[in-house]
């Protein structure tokens, strides 16, 4: 399995329906891409607030494997998501791991 870790920071436009709006259509990539096991998505609500550098939305997703996740990235489904932050996004930090037992 491998794990694959997205944190969003978005510039002064966003609003707090717009980032909802992003969060709804992150969940629904679960359904829509295969080799997805788990998904999870969500506004950030750390208390450590000298660490959240504006990050404010965070992004899990579990792929069945390395295959999975490399496929994941040219799906029409992420991409349609990739194009609708055109405008919104700041900057994006992406961590991708092995899940080791």
């Amino acid at each position: 399995m491998f794990e694959h870790l997205v944190i969003f920071k978005f510039n002064d436009k966003i609003t707090p329906d717009k980032q909802q709006e992003f969060v709804a259509q992150l969940l629904a990539l679960q359904e829509q891409i295969p080799g997805i096991i788990d998904l999870t998505a969500g506004e950030n609500v750390t208390e450590e607030t000298d660490r959240i550098q504006g990050y404010t939305i965070g992004l899990r997703v579990t792929f069945e494997d390395q295959e999975a996740l490399r496929a994941y990235g040219p799906h029409p489904a992420h991409q349609a998501f990739v194009a609708s932050l055109d405008g919104w996004i700041e900057n994006v930090i992406v961590v991708d791991y092995p899940i080791h037992s």
